[in-house]
């Protein structure tokens, strides 16, 4: 496809490109180069002047020039936030199939170093067109005009083509790979945990539930209006039937008939008996949801039981941490809330680490080691679509990286947060701080952006705003829990120390309202050969939030769900 251009196997299957040469970075399995490998280059590309490529891309703005003899093209393939000027003369192909924002090229040509006095350091000049995927300007609904996230939002397949969410993209990927880095670094395996439970891990009942009971009640339903259940002078029938048949192989036997005779006679018989049977069966159907006692009997359901979405991977990791010692899970987990807030989701990521031998102490600073980690990695490898935050969204979004990266993360308990909040005078919370409170966002912001200008982490909070696995203190009145709060955002990660005495956390589970029958397993792993062991979550679109500055967390998620919309 790529014409006299086709890079050598070798080139194609380079990994890392010098920037000090000319030679080029071939993508390995798409027979072109990169858009970032020519223009992320320190020289700009300047020294791959004079070399042949192959590139594909979508044009972010096209313009005919000289009176329509050629046309300039920025071209974009998501590689990088960056442009690669293209310029096609109308000799190489119709220019107004080309111009329109959004048309897919895939183009040969050859590097070129433009006029003096140009921004660009590097531009392409087409010699052959070889695939166009057109667009209809008048139909395409993400014109050239700087759109608002919220109108976006109504385009979630399309909008990846914009500057900001493609930068999201990567920043988002930049991040994921670093999570799997750090915690591969450290000697932590990667658990996969279901996304099907039987478990509530918060307690808090805010579950989607997962059934077949509706979908196989429409069946019945159907299949009793094409097919009506048989009456009971059917079944009498069918019984007599089978009756009259059972005594006809009886006489057959005693009049010691043949074999063939007897066989033919019974297998009428098993024929009659399984009509019976399937009478009896359909007798049996019923319109509507299956009920026992007046409730919906789930013992009919896909699971025999009831099942939901995970709201945490959680208790199932802590599985393998109570054998591998230290495991994460990342995945997407659930809550059936609705919240119309711009801090909350039906569904999106957790980043939940489980270490065994560990305290709350240790798990703080785990939880400061990662978030400095994934703070570096896109200072280091992100930067050009930082920057690009920091001039369209938050201009403190790269200072905030380094501040992290900077200090140590402030470390105070539940009972000076509140007292230093008690103290505050300057400003009026709208929720009340007392001794008790679940901390609101207001009030960890305070925290982190005012009165500390750092990220901040608040440990030992009441067990009574705490979920029923955090570790119960000498004091009897708070938790082994720990919160990690950062500028912007509020709450970043909450973790604890989990309770690994049989006796207490079995109370706490009845406390909490719960049921013990499905925590069965869970207690289990505190019969028999129980560990001390602690663990975090971090909810991986508030990163995204944190290091991006943008406001609304449907807008750091590819395919954002929340309450009236589950687009794709």
């Amino acid at each position: 496809m790529a014409g006299d251009f086709a890079p050598p196997v070798q080139q194609m299957a380079a990994t890392t490109l010098d920037s000090s040469s000319s030679s080029l970075q071939w993508a390995q399995f798409s027979r072109r180069v990169l858009i970032r490998n020519i223009i992320s280059r320190p020289d700009g590309g300047v020294g791959l002047a004079g070399q042949k490529v192959t590139v594909g891309g979508w044009v972010k703005t096209g313009r005919e020039q000289g009176k329509g003899s050629f046309a300039f093209l920025e071209l974009n393939d998501g590689s990088c936030p960056a442009n690669l000027q293209v310029i096609v003369d109308s000799s190489v192909c119709p220019l107004d199939q080309l111009v329109p924002t959004g048309t897919c090229v895939f183009v040969e040509g050859e590097l070129k170093k433009p006029p003096e006095g140009t921004k660009q350091n590097v531009e392409l000049r087409v010699e052959k067109v070889l695939e166009v995927g057109p667009v209809d300007p008048a139909k395409y609904p993400l014109p050239k005009t700087r759109l608002t996230l919220e109108f976006l939002r109504d385009f979630v397949h399309l909008r990846p083509r914009t500057n900001t969410i493609s930068a999201v993209a990567r920043i988002r990927n930049a991040l994921a790979y670093a999570t799997h880095t750090f915690f591969q670094k450290h000697g932590f395996l990667y658990m996969q945990t279901p996304i099907i439970t039987t478990s509530d891990c918060e307690g808090a009942g805010e579950m989607f539930q997962v059934t077949t009971l509706f979908n196989d009640a429409e069946k019945v339903e159907k299949e009793l209006k094409q097919n009506p259940p048989p009456s009971e002078s059917d079944i009498e029938a069918a019984k007599l039937l089978v009756k009259k048949k059972g005594e006809a192989v009886a006489q057959l036997k005693s009049a010691k008939a043949n074999k063939e005779e007897i066989s033919a006679s019974v297998a009428v018989l098993t024929k009659a008996k399984e009509s019976l049977a399937k009478l009896e069966e359909r007798s049996k159907l019923k319109p509507g949801l299956p009920q026992k006692d007046g409730k919906i009997d789930y013992s009919h359901d896909f699971f025999a039981r009831q099942a939901f979405l995970t709201v945490s991977g959680q208790l199932q990791v802590e599985t393998f941490a109570c054998a591998l010692s230290s495991v994460y899970t990342f995945g997407p987990t659930f809550r059936a809330e609705h919240s119309h807030t711009s801090r909350h989701l039906a569904e999106f990521w957790m980043v939940e680490p489980e270490i065994a031998f560990a305290n709350l102490e240790d798990d703080m600073n785990c939880a400061e080691a990662y978030v400095k980690f994934l703070s570096q990695w896109l200072l280091d490898n992100c930067l050009d679509d930082m920057q690009l935050m920091v001039k369209n969204f938050d201009k403190t979004a790269i200072d905030r990286l380094k501040l992290v990266l900077s200090t140590p993360f402030e470390r105070i308990s539940y009972t000076e947060a509140v007292k230093l909040l008690e103290n505050v005078t300057e400003k009026k919370f709208e929720n009340k701080v007392e001794w008790g409170i679940d901390l609101a966002s207001e009030h960890e912001r305070y925290l982190t952006e005012v009165i500390f200008k750092k990220p901040v982490i608040v440990y030992n909070y009441p067990k009574g705003i705490k979920a029923f696995y955090m570790r119960l203190n000498d004091d009897m009145k708070t938790v082994a829990a720990m919160d990690v709060l950062v500028p912007k955002v509020g709450e970043l990660i909450g973790g604890s120390q989990r309770e690994e005495r049989y006796d207490v956390i079995e109370k706490r589970i009845l406390e909490a309202g719960l049921p013990l029958e499905p925590y069965d397993w869970y207690l289990d792993l505190r019969r028999y050969g129980t560990v001390k062991h602690s663990g975090f979550g971090l909810g991986f679109e508030r990163m995204i939030l944190f290091a991006t500055g943008i406001d609304n967390i449907r807008d750091v998620i590819p395919f954002p769900r929340f309450p009236g919309r589950a687009d794709l």
